[in-house]
């Protein structure tokens, strides 16, 4: 007998399914619960002085914490908006947008670590190559975002029907520079860790600035047409 929970009848999928694809808002609801958890195990990473300790002097020698806490998150805000945005266009997915999802939140589920290792080694001996670790891991994240977007463009039968193809090769070009500033981050951190965070700090910025500031025109836009 089969399993009635793995049946899916054909009266209840939309035309132009696949009864095999895995739901769009389990998709996206597990991509968000990958994003938040991340984002909440960063906070954690920063300590509370002890008592009995002046607290100004304490939070002062904390900078790589705060710096490290802000970074990351910035980062993953941009990767988040970025993400929430392209999907909402897909219809249905397919093998190779899970597999390139699943190892988009596999980078960013590793977020936390880097950041801790990042931080930690940030004043020692091995910080070049803990700021080189962690802005490998931005970098791949990065791009394994960007190739998500240009498959999807290159799927119209992925897509909802009224969808602008252009959109997503748009959202594409404007995410070049942060690649190009991240790559750049990254080879510089075999020589100076320091300038390769304060880049770090450009590149997760602009991800984070560029897709609001992009919902922000979108929104006028709507408002003027």
């Amino acid at each position: 007998m089969s399993d009635p929970l793995q049946q899916t009848p054909e009266d209840d999928r939309p035309a132009g399914t696949d009864r095999h694809a895995l739901p769009l808002d389990r998709f996206n609801a597990f991509s968000d619960g990958v994003f938040a958890i991340a984002i909440t195990l960063l906070v954690l990473e920063i300590t509370v002085p002890r008592e009995g300790v002046p607290l100004w002097p304490a939070l002062r020698a904390q900078w790589p914490e705060f710096l490290g806490y802000y970074i990351s998150f910035a980062f993953i805000g941009g990767i988040w908006i970025t993400h929430s945005g392209v999907t909402k266009y897909m219809r249905r997915g397919d093998t190779v947008v899970y597999t390139l999802n699943l190892v988009l939140l596999l980078l960013v589920g590793l977020l936390p670590f880097a950041t801790s290792l990042m931080v930690t080694h940030l004043t020692g001996a091995d910080a070049q190559l803990a700021a080189l670790l962690y802005g490998v891991d931005l970098l791949l994240a990065s791009l394994v975002l960007s190739l998500l977007i240009i498959y999807l463009a290159r799927e119209p039968a992925l897509l909802v029907d009224d969808l602008d193809e252009d959109i997503l090769r748009r959202v594409t070009r404007q995410r070049w520079t942060s690649i190009g500033l991240n790559v750049l981050a990254v080879a510089l951190a075999c020589f100076s860790a320091q300038v390769a965070v304060a880049l770090y700090l450009v590149v997760s910025t602009v991800l984070l600035i560029v897709p609001l500031l992009g919902m922000h025109r979108h929104r006028q836009q709507r408002r003027t047409g």
